[in-house]
This record gives C-alpha cells, sequence and structure tokens, in this order.
C-alpha cells in the first residue's frame, strides 16, 4: 500500500514537471510541445488518482496539496503562458499583447483560486463545481489549434483572447461537472478527445506541409478532440445526478 502512495505521489510530480517543461518550450517559441506536455500532465493527474485509490490508503493532506500545487502549474500556469507569450507572427500579436496578458493573469488567478478552494474544503464533493483545471487546459489547446498554431481556422488573435477568458471564467461557474472516473459517463469520450490530441500535436512538431497525409491526420485529430471538448462543456452538467438544490455549490 505503501508503494501505491509513493506511486502516486511520484505521478503528482511528474505532473509538475511537465508542467514546468511546458512554461519553458512556451519560452522558447515551441507551443505545440508546450501542448503536448500539457496532455502528458493530464495523463499522470489521472494516474496519480488511480494508484492512490489502487493503495487502499486515506487520503492525506499532503498529497492532496501537493496535487492541487502540481495543477496549478500544468493547469494554471502553463496555459496562462501560452495565453501570453507569442513568439510567432509577433507583429500580429502585438497589438493583443496588454489584452493577451490580462487574459492570461485571469486564467491563471481563477485557476489557482479553484484549487485552492479545492484542497481545503470541495473535494469532499463528488461532482466538480465549474470546469476542473485540466479540462481548461484541453479547452485551451484545442482553441490554439484552430486559431494561433498550426491555425487551422486562420490566426485569429480575437477569438483567442475571448475563448481564453471564457475557458477561465467557465472555471467558476456554479454548474456541476463530472470527475472522469471509471464509472463516469464522459470517460471513454475525454479518454479519446485526450488520445485525439496527441494524435494532432506528434505530427505537428516535425512541420508538415498544408494538405499532407500527416496534416490531414491532425486537422482530423483536432476535430474529435474539439467535438470531445465541446461534449464536456455542454453535456457534462446533464450527467450530473444529484439535483443542484441537495447541498451548497462549493466551486473546487
Amino acid at each position: 500500500m505503501a508503494l501505491g502512495r509513493w506511486g502516486a505521489n511520484l505521478a503528482t510530480l511528474a505532473n509538475a514537471l511537465v508542467g514546468v517543461g511546458a512554461i519553458a518550450y512556451t519560452l522558447a517559441g515551441n507551443k505545440l510541445w508546450a501542448m503536448l506536455l500539457i496532455v502528458c500532465g493530464i495523463g499522470f493527474d489521472g494516474l496519480d488518482g488511480w494508484l492512490h485509490r489502487r493503495s487502499g490508503l486515506p487520503e492525506g493532506r499532503f498529497g492532496r496539496i501537493a496535487d492541487s500545487v502540481a495543477d496549478a502549474i500544468t493547469f494554471g500556469l502553463a496555459p496562462a503562458f501560452l495565453l501570453i507569450v507569442h513568439t510567432e507572427d509577433v507583429r500580429l500579436w502585438q497589438p493583443w499583447a496588454l489584452a493577451m496578458l490580462v487574459a492570461g493573469v485571469l486564467l491563471a488567478a481563477l485557476a489557482f483560486t479553484r484549487l485552492t478552494w479545492f484542497s481545503l474544503r470541495a473535494f469532499r464533493n463528488p461532482y466538480f463545481v465549474g470546469v476542473p483545471t485540466p479540462q481548461t487546459a484541453l479547452g485551451l489547446a484545442v482553441v490554439l489549434l484552430w486559431f494561433e498554431v498550426p491555425a487551422f481556422g486562420g490566426t485569429r488573435p480575437a477569438i483567442v483572447l475571448v475563448l481564453g477568458i471564457l475557458l477561465a471564467i467557465a472555471m467558476v461557474i456554479p454548474l456541476r461537472f463530472p470527475k472522469i472516473r471509471r464509472t463516469a459517463r464522459l470517460r471513454w469520450p475525454m479518454t479519446v478527445t485526450a488520445v485525439a490530441l496527441v494524435l494532432a500535436l506528434l505530427p505537428l512538431q516535425f512541420h508538415v506541409a498544408s494538405g499532407s497525409l500527416f496534416y490531414d491526420l491532425a486537422l482530423a485529430a483536432t476535430l474529435v478532440a474539439t467535438a470531445g471538448v465541446a461534449m464536456y462543456y455542454l453535456i457534462g452538467p446533464l450527467t450530473v445526478s444529484l439535483p443542484l438544490k441537495d447541498s451548497p455549490v462549493v466551486p473546487p
């Protein structure tokens, strides 16, 4: 059982490290690798919980806080840097620099707020109130694939700004969203979403030409990931069986 707890702690550490790596890649001008690392962080975050449940040990305060700190790095700070830092098409993004800074700070601040509240109290809930930070990171990755890099839908700073702010606010809206666990109805759609993002991001690392087979594969995978993210945001609240009036709204 102790081995399970150590494994969970190592998965939490790996989550934090890939978040740091994502920030470094963003600053170096490679957002595609940064987004891929963030998706890997989601995998480590899920592995953390699975290993802890397998250990059979009660949840400790240290593990819960460490998990929230790792999530704050990978799903709070790293996405914020994705919004703020623009090393490609600098002239196009320069007029939006201040607005993007505000959006990035807002996203990070709201992520930190919900994770702090989760660590202190809301971890007891069998659901999330507001969109959890990993799903926010997935949503932002989809937005950037469409409208920044490789910009399947064209480079659109205004759309990135608006959707980035909406994703940030969605983390604290008073709606219940499901936790993605073994019995969750959206478990497999969300698994497919994460895998689709990996399949989209991997070939794009090699700067494939528009219209090539690998480019089309990345585009198709992005479409699948977009559908999965939309499903969680739109259908997720409908899969939470508890009525809203049964317990107080506590954003994690």
